[in-house]
C-alpha cells in the first residue's frame, strides 16, 4: 500500500535510475522507492530540478512544501490523470447556478457542524459541562437551512466554529489559555497545532481529489479565488473534527506533544522538528484507523472516507445522486 513520504533533512531531491534520491550535504542519501509512495512532505531545504518534477509528475506523485516554520507554502500537483470534460462542465454549473452552489457548500456545514458536535457530546458525556455548547450550536445549525446566500452560510460556520473553540479549555487537560483562533501566526500551542494539523488534512484531501475526475479549483464554500486548490477547504470541512481536532485532543490529553515540543516567541509560536515528527507518526496511524461502512458493510480506512466522499459529490454533480456529507455515526 502506498504511503505518504516526509522529507525533515536539508539537502537535494534528485531522480536516480528508478527512484528519488534526497542527498545531504554531507553526502549521505536515502533513496524513496516511488512505487509505496503516494506522496511527498518536504520540510527540510531541499533544492531539486525539472528531472525530479517530471519524474514525480510521471509517477502521479504530488510534492507539498513547508517552510522553516512548519507552515505549508504550496503543492507540485501533477498532471492530471482521471480527466471528464462533462464532470467539468457540470462542476462549473453547479458553481455558477447560486442555488446549486448553495445546496452543496450547505451540505459541506451541515456535515461538518454535525460532527463538531458529535465531538463536544463525546467529551459531554465523560469529563466536561458542555451542555451550553451543544445548545448554542445547535440553535445555529438550526439556521443554516434558513440561509439564502453562501456568506451568510459562512457567516454561521464561523460562529459554529467560535463557539466549538471556547469549549476546548474544557476539554483539553493542559494548562493553555486558548480563547480564540489566531492563525497568521499562531500565537500559542493550540493554535499552532491546528495550523499544523489542518494544513496536513488539506493536503490529505487533494491527494484523494487528485484520484478523481474531480478538478480541484472548483469549489462550492469557499471561493475559487482565495486558493488555487479551493475544493480540498471545502472537503475538510467535513473531515477536520474527525480527523484534526480529535487528533489534537488525543495529543494534548495524553501529554504526546507538550510545551517542550514548541518554540515561543513574543507573538508567535510553532512545533519544533521533534514535535512534527511525533505528529505525523499519529497522523498517518489516525488515517489507517477503520470503521465498519454502514452502507458498503466493510471495513473502510479514514483516509478512504475522504475519496468516498469525493465520489459522492461527483454523483451529486452529475445528477445521479443528491450529496449528503459524512456525518460520524459512532
Amino acid at each position: 500500500m502506498a504511503e505518504s513520504f516526509y522529507v525533515f533533512s536539508n539537502g537535494e531531491l534528485q531522480r536516480k535510475d528508478n527512484v528519488l534520491r534526497i542527498t545531504a550535504a554531507d553526502g549521505k542519501f536515502k533513496d524513496i522507492k516511488v512505487e509505496m509512495t503516494r506522496d511527498l512532505y518536504i520540510f527540510g531545504e531541499v533544492s531539486l530540478n525539472t528531472k525530479a518534477l517530471n519524474y514525480a509528475g510521471q509517477l502521479s506523485i504530488p510534492l507539498h512544501f513547508f517552510n522553516y516554520y512548519g507552515f505549508y507554502t504550496g503543492s507540485f500537483y501533477p498532471k492530471e490523470v482521471n480527466v471528464s470534460g462533462k464532470l467539468l462542465i457540470n462542476q462549473v454549473k453547479h458553481y455558477t447556478d447560486e442555488g446549486k452552489r448553495l445546496t452543496i457548500a450547505r451540505e459541506f456545514i451541515l456535515a461538518g457542524s454535525h460532527n463538531i458536535l458529535r465531538n463536544i457530546r463525546y467529551y459531554n458525556e465523560r469529563t466536561c459541562d458542555l451542555n451550553d455548547a451543544i445548545t448554542e450550536i445547535k440553535i445555529l445549525r438550526n439556521s443554516i437551512l434558513q440561509v439564502k446566500d453562501v456568506s451568510e452560510l459562512m457567516g454561521i460556520e464561523g460562529s459554529i466554529r467560535k463557539c466549538y473553540y471556547k469549549s476546548w479549555n474544557n476539554i483539553i487537560n493542559q494548562n493553555i489559555d486558548f480563547q480564540k483562533r489566531i492563525k497568521n501566526p499562531p500565537d500559542n500551542m493550540i493554535n499552532a497545532l491546528i495550523s499544523f494539523v489542518n494544513t496536513l488534512v488539506y493536503t490529505t484531501c487533494l491527494a484523494e481529489i487528485y484520484k478523481t475526475q474531480l478538478n480541484p479549483t472548483l469549489s462550492y464554500l469557499h471561493s475559487p479565488s482565495e486558493r488555487r486548490f479551493s475544493l480540498c477547504l471545502d472537503i475538510s470541512e467535513v473531515f477536520k473534527p474527525l480527523i484534526s481536532d480529535r487528533l489534537i485532543f488525543s495529543l494534548l490529553n495524553k501529554r504526546m506533544i507538550t510545551e517542550a515540543d514548541f518554540l515561543q516567541e513574543s507573538n508567535f509560536c510553532y512545533l519544533k522538528e521533534n514535535g512534527r515528527k511525533k505528529l505525523l507518526q499519529e497522523y498517518d496511524e489516525v488515517l489507517k484507523r477503520t470503521i465498519q461502512h454502514k452502507v458498503l458493510n466493510k471495513s473502510v480506512s479514514y483516509r478512504h472516507l475522504i475519496r468516498l466522499e469525493c465520489y459522492k459529490l461527483i454523483k451529486h454533480l452529475m445528477d445521479d445522486k443528491k450529496y449528503e456529507g459524512f456525518k460520524i455515526w459512532w
